[in-house]
C-alpha cells in the first residue's frame, strides 16, 4: 500500500501529525509526504527514525518528498526503551523562590544526572528551558556529556523563535510539541522539572 501526503504550506507539527495518522493506518507499505520546508523535512525524518521505518528523501524544485517505508516486524512505539526516563525541563532555574538559587541546583541536577551509570532517553527543553541548550548555558558541557552517552538533546522550535534563541542552539535538535508529547508518551518514566 502506498499513501502520498501533501503538506507543503503547513505549520509544524501538522505534517507530522498527518504522517503519523497514515503510517498507523497501515500494516505495511509506504507514505509519502511532501514538504516545503527544512524544519518540517527534519521533523517527519524524526518520526521516520522513531518509528523504525524505512526513509529516503529526495528534493524536487524546493520541495522534499521523504518516502516512510512501514514494515510491521521493524516498527516499535515511538523508538524509547521503556524502562528509560525522560525529563522534560519547562525553566532555566530549578524551583521557586530564588533566581540565584535556582541556577545553582540546575547545574548540580544536570552536574549529577550526566555523572550517574543510567542516563536518561531524553532530555527536552520548552518554555525557558532551551535557553539551557543555548552556546552560553551554564549545564552546556553537562548536556554534551549526556549527548555522549546516548541521551536524546530535544529543544521546542516554538520557544526557541519565541526568545530569538535558534541560531544560539549548541546542543541537541530542535523539535515540536508532536513529537516532545510521543517522548513523554513512550517513556518508562517521564519527570517535569519546573
Amino acid at each position: 500500500m502506498s499513501t502520498e501526503i501533501d503538506a507543503r504550506g503547513l505549520a509544524c507539527p501538522q505534517p507530522v501529525i498527518q504522517a503519523k495518522k497514515a503510517l498507523d493506518s497501515i500494516e505495511q507499505g509506504s507514505v509519502t509526504v511532501i514538504v516545503d520546508n527544512a524544519v518540517a523535512k527534519e521533523n517527519v525524518a524524526k518520526l521516520a527514525r522513531a518509528n523504525r521505518c524505512g526513509l529516503s528523501i529526495e528534493e524536487k524544485d524546493g520541495h522534499f518528498y521523504l518516502r516512510l517505508t512501514k514494515d510491521s516486524g521493524r516498527q516499535t512505539p515511538d523508538g524509547i526503551p521503556a524502562a528509560r526516563t525522560v525529563y522534560l525541563i519547562a525553566k532555566n532555574t530549578l524551583g521557586h523562590g530564588n533566581d540565584e538559587l535556582g541556577a545553582v541546583l540546575m547545574k548540580s541536577f544536570f552536574f549529577t544526572l550526566q555523572a550517574g551509570d543510567s542516563v536518561p532517553a531524553a532530555v527536552m527543553f520548552i518554555n525557558a528551558g532551551v535557553e539551557l541548550a543555548v552556546d552560553s548555558s551554564p549545564v552546556l558541557d553537562h548536556l554534551k556529556a549526556l549527548s555522549a552517552k546516548g541521551t536524546e538533546i530535544m529543544s521546542c522550535g516554538t520557544c526557541l523563535d519565541y526568545f530569538g534563541l535558534k541560531e544560539r542552539l549548541a546542543i541537541g535538535e530542535i523539535s515540536n510539541m508532536y513529537d516532545i508529547l510521543a517522548r513523554l508518551e513512550g517513556a518508562g518514566k517521564a519527570i517535569t522539572l519546573s
